[in-house]
Parts: structure tokens; sequence; C-alpha cells
């Protein structure tokens, strides 16, 4: 694995589907995870999407500013004693992968385990996040590199706009919108 492999930010996306009846207890081990998560060195966010009706599927997402601290977490003993627990409230674990890079925004098209939003609502949810980002920082960043040539102007807002996208705005969009963006509407 290259240097720059290793200091990218990784998602681990984990699918499982729960015994019927197990939900309460599911979500309160979910809850569970997510304030070890809080203290986990590296972890970034998590985000969770719950089944629609009919469905017991859920999907665990958890980010992690590289490699390291990703391998970290899953080795860790914590770790290890809450999948004890689960054991017993998970019917089938469906999948489990790694996503490097910028990919934990959206799943992957050809990632046949997770379902994929309609590419309209990505686009949509993008746009909308996107644009009052660029727009601030347009306004913010004018007065003071409104005279700088064009390229590297946008070269910084750029950068800005992409770390701003990638570690706040983006995982907290889609963490609100899960539900519309797994809804068949």
């Amino acid at each position: 694995m290259t240097q720059d492999l290793q200091t990218d930010p990784v998602s681990l996306v984990i699918r499982r589907r729960i015994l019927p009846g197990k939900e309460a207890e599911y979500e309160a081990l979910l809850s569970e995870a997510i304030g070890m998560l809080v203290h986990q060195p590296g972890h970034r966010g998590t985000g969770i999407i719950r089944p629609g009706a009919g469905d017991k599927d859920y999907t665990l997402m958890a980010r992690f500013d590289n490699v390291d601290s990703a391998a970290a977490w899953e080795g860790s003993p914590q770790r290890l004693a809450w999948l004890e627990k689960i054991g017993r409230v998970v019917d089938e674990d469906l999948s489990f992968e790694r996503q490097p890079g910028l990919d934990f925004w959206f799943t992957p098209p050809a990632a046949p385990t997770l379902r994929q939003p309609p590419r309209w609502k990505m686009a949509l949810l993008t746009l909308g996040v996107l644009y009052p980002v660029s727009l601030s920082l347009n306004w913010l960043l004018g007065p003071h590199i409104g005279h700088w040539a064009l390229p590297p102007r946008v070269l910084v807002q750029s950068a800005l706009v992409v770390t701003l996208m990638t570690y706040l705005f983006m995982p907290l969009a889609t963490r609100t919108a899960a539900g519309w963006l797994s809804s068949k509407v």
C-alpha cells in the first residue's frame, strides 16, 4: 500500500440483518458502539442507515482519518467485546467493506451489496450542500484573496471547499438525509 493510501480517509461500511423483534436491542448496541467510537483516535464520524418498512438490514458507516486508525478500531478489545454482544441479535452479517478516500459520501455504483441512492438524489444533496459552502467561502475570502490571480484563488477556495465538504458538511448532510436517500420516492 502506498503512503498516500495509508494517509487517506477510510470508511468502514457494515451491513447486518437483525433478528425479528431484536431491533430495539440492536439500536441500544449501536448507541454503545457510537459511544466507543467517539473516543477512538482517528474517528471522524458515524452514520447509520436504518431499515425501511419490512426490511431488517442496518448499515453502519464509521469514518476514520486513515487506514491505521480504522485498523486500530477493528482490532480493539472494545470492538471485539461489542461484536460478541451483537451476536445474539444479528441474523446475518451481509457485508463488510473498507471504502477509501471520498467514496464514503455515496455507495459506489459497482457495489452489489449496498443500495445506492438514485443519482438525482446524490446530485441534489451535493448541490444543496456545495452551493452554500462555496458561496460562503467566496463571500468570506473575497476581501482577502479577491485580488489574487485566478489560478491560486481557485486553488485555495477549492482546497477549502473539498476539505469542508469531506470532513464536515457531507457527513452531516448524508446522516441527516439518510432516510430520504434510502427511500424509494
